[in-house]
């Protein structure tokens, strides 16, 4: 009689689900935090898949009130183009889920390196006049499409009355649009890093994640800090004939309306409130919203 084997089955663990995908359309800013800790961190909790889109703010607001774009959850910085989404009625609520404030990013590998790292110390040359050196190369982005672009203008604009040099502005700046400072928000990084540009405008959490230096601006004019908000509207930009004011630094996060997937993206809008993703946030140099209130049309 033939012996049989016997097949032992070891039993395993349970296979995952495969991951939903999300559309978030985000900051560009926010680029490094998004794929380097919050996909994986959402993959693991909600089982979300991060498909992100990340631009000016005011480009995606521009695009899905088009509906060129559709994406589940629209998160921006400064109220301005989360208004217009909200005014269109593309969304009915919008939750501040973060803050941070402008600061001066340098290239270590620039000739100017150097005298940035210790601008300000005494006997040095404070960090203006530096960079009002000729040919030294500022990076922007587009105050059109990016509300960094536009906040580069209104600190630029402080920072004038603040140290009376009524023509800081334009001396590193240039013209209110200079083509040979703007470039896509993504791409300044990368040409600071590069040393392509020898500074340029930037958000406190974008020098970090990438291990740039970076220069600290007074709170009267970094736009960081929401009691000054008074103080900072005495700025203001005309473009294409409308009048801008600044608004502090707060990030806000909204479900849109048309979403493909309204009950997942509820529920990411709702962990970056949690303190999972608070620990992300700091990790990443993002400062609590404090007093910061929701938005609504």
């Amino acid at each position: 009689m033939a012996l049989g084997l016997a097949v032992v089955l070891v039993p395993t663990a349970y296979a995952q689900p495969p991951l939903t995908p999300l559309e978030v359309a985000y900051a560009g800013s926010m680029g490094s935090m998004m794929d380097g800790a919050i996909k994986p961190a959402i993959a693991k909790a909600l089982n979300l898949e991060l498909r992100g889109r990340a631009q000016g703010s005011t480009g995606l607001a521009n695009l899905i009130i088009a509906g060129s774009i559709r994406p589940d959850v629209f998160i921006c910085v400064t109220p301005p183009p989360m208004r217009r989404v909200l005014d269109a009625g593309n969304a009915d609520t919008a939750l501040p889920v973060a803050r941070t404030e402008m600061v001066i990013a340098y290239s270590p590998r620039s000739a100017y390196a150097d005298q940035l790292r210790h601008a300000g110390e005494r006997g040095a040359a404070s960090w203006w006049r530096i960079l009002e050196t000729p040919g030294l190369r500022f990076g922007r982005t587009d105050p059109h499409t990016d509300p960094q672009g536009l906040n580069i203008l209104f600190t630029m604009q402080l920072a004038s009355a603040y140290y009376d040099q009524p023509d800081l502005a334009t001396k590193i700046l240039g013209a209110q649009i200079n083509p040979v400072q703007i470039f896509q928000e993504p791409e300044v990084m990368a040409r600071l890093q590069s040393g392509q540009l020898d500074a340029a405008s930037a958000y406190k959490t974008q020098p970090d994640a990438l291990a740039l230096p970076y220069i600290v601006l007074p709170r009267e004019i970094n736009l960081g800090d929401a009691s000054m908000d008074q103080y900072y509207r005495r700025a203001s930009v005309s473009l294409e004939g409308k009048l801008h004011h600044p608004a502090p630094l707060v990030f806000y996060a909204a479900v849109l309306k048309n979403a493909p997937r309204p009950k997942l993206a509820a529920e990411f809008v709702a962990w970056l409130k949690s303190p999972a993703a608070r620990e992300i946030l700091l990790r990443y140099h993002y400062d609590d919203p404090g007093d910061a209130k929701p938005l609504t049309p």
